[in-house]
Parts: C-alpha cells; structure tokens; sequence
C-alpha cells in the first residue's frame, strides 16, 4: 500500500508542478480550453496510431496531433489581438470538440475502443511506476527552462508559438499518465482558487492547494476502491467551485452589510 500511493503522490506532486504555472497562464490569457483542445487532439493522436496499429508510436502521433494543434491556437490568438476574444474561444472549442469526436469515431473501429477511450479521459494514476515519475520530471524541467529562456523575447508569434509548443507537450505528456480530464482539472482547480484567494504568491498557492487536494483524492480513492483519476477530477473542480461560490456569497453579504450601514449612517 505505501509504495503505491507514495509512487502516485509523487506523480501529482510532479504533474502540479508545471501545471500550476500553465493554468495560471491560461486563465490570464482567457483561454481555458486550450488545455481541452490539445489534449483531446493529443488523444485523437493516440487514437489513429491504434486504429494503425502503430501503438509503439502513439506517443509520437500524439505530440504532432498535439504540437499542430498549439500552432493553430498560437496564430489564432496572435491574430485576435486586440479584436473579439470570443473568436479564440470558438476556435479553441471547435478544436476540442473535432479532437474528442474524431477519438471516439476512430476508436470505435477497434476491439476494445470505448475502453480506450475512457482511459484517456482519466487514467488510474495509482498504478505510475518510479521510473515513469522521474522521466516527466526531467522532461517537464527542461520545459520550464525553454520558458524561462523565452522570457526574453519579444512579443510575437514566435514567443506564442514557443508557449503553446511547450504547453502541448507537457500536457500531451501528462495526458498519457493521468488522462485528459485529470490534466485540465490540475490545471484550472488549483490556479482558480489561488487567483480567487489574490494570494502573493499565486504559483505556490496553486501547487500548495492542488498538492493537498490530490493527497486527499488519491488516499480516498484507495480507501474506498473508488477511479483514482476520477475521484482526483471530482475533488478538485467541486472544492473550486464551492470555493468561489462561497467567497462571492461571502462577499455580497458583505457588500449588503457595508451599504445598510452607510444608509444608516446618513439616515
């Protein structure tokens, strides 16, 4: 028991680590499903090299399937620039939506399609070895070092599609170990309740949240035999959201407390 669930500890802990910074990123920038959209065609990677029988290069077909889509979404929101937003979120979900139906038209062409298809949804992370865990980790310092060095340049397609290029080989990384709905909720749960707290340090909020969380998840999956990825993607959006809502209630009741008692005042 202590080897599993220290070995999917581990993973999260890791997994948190850069997403906290992309999902931060994303909700700035105003592009949530962006993470959505390359996972899922990542995924429609992944599934055409089955269809093939090319599954030694699913990873390969998934990060071109995924880098190609970061290209696409880098020049649409170079090109929205100071127009409609609106046009970028439309873009970015009809991306998301052809990646998901193109997966489960393809996969239903194999034997065990729909089984595939839930686990790249949401994988059971319990079952990450060591070896795997520390490959990710190398990989995704690697990428934070791309970023930071990309910090220097310009503004412009080339420092977008940088961006966007790492982005979707973390995530089409991330997606083969935890799934497609575990990776999006890592991203936007922790950074959304970071940003609602308007904490100093947004990034160490974001990973300090999603670290305590995912603990909580992972050892209540375990206690309970519930999907692991599952139960991760429920804790973490449902606490977000109750979240939120509690602070604007919070809030409001606030703001109806402030403004009787300036009434008061000048009655």
């Amino acid at each position: 028991m202590t080897d599993i669930l220290l070995s999917a500890l581990l993973l999260s802990m890791v997994l948190l680590g850069i997403h906290a910074y992309f999902g931060l990123e994303i909700i700035r920038r105003g592009i949530i499903f962006t993470d959505l959209a390359i996972s899922q065609m990542a995924a429609l990677g992944a599934a055409v090299a089955i269809l093939s029988h090319l599954e030694d290069y699913s990873y390969a077909m998934s990060v071109v399937f995924a880098v190609f889509t970061a290209a696409l979404v880098a020049l649409i929101c170079q090109r929205s620039k100071g127009r409609n937003s609106n046009i970028q979120e439309a873009f970015i979900g009809l991306l998301y939506v052809l990646g998901i139906s193109g997966s489960y038209v393809v996969l239903s062409k194999t034997p065990h399609g729909m089984e595939v298809f839930q686990r790249l949804l949401a994988t059971d992370i319990l079952y990450g070895s060591f070896k795997e865990t520390l490959q990710i980790a190398i990989l995704y310092l690697f990428i934070a070092t791309i970023l930071y060095l990309s910090k220097r340049l310009k503004e412009g397609f080339t420092k977008e599609l940088i961006f966007f290029t790492a982005f979707a080989v973390t995530v089409t990384s991330s997606v083969k170990l935890a799934g497609v709905l575990v990776v999006f909720t890592l991203l936007v749960a922790p950074a959304l309740i970071s940003i609602t707290l308007k904490a100093k340090s947004t990034f160490l909020t974001a990973w300090l949240i999603g670290a305590t969380l995912n603990s909580l998840a992972i050892v209540m999956s375990y206690q309970l035999d519930l999907p692991t990825g599952y139960t991760i993607v429920l804790l973490n959006a449902l606490c977000a959201l109750l979240f939120v809502i509690s602070k604007d209630y919070l809030l409001s009741i606030k703001q109806g407390l402030l403004n009787k008692s300036v009434r008061d005042f000048f009655n």
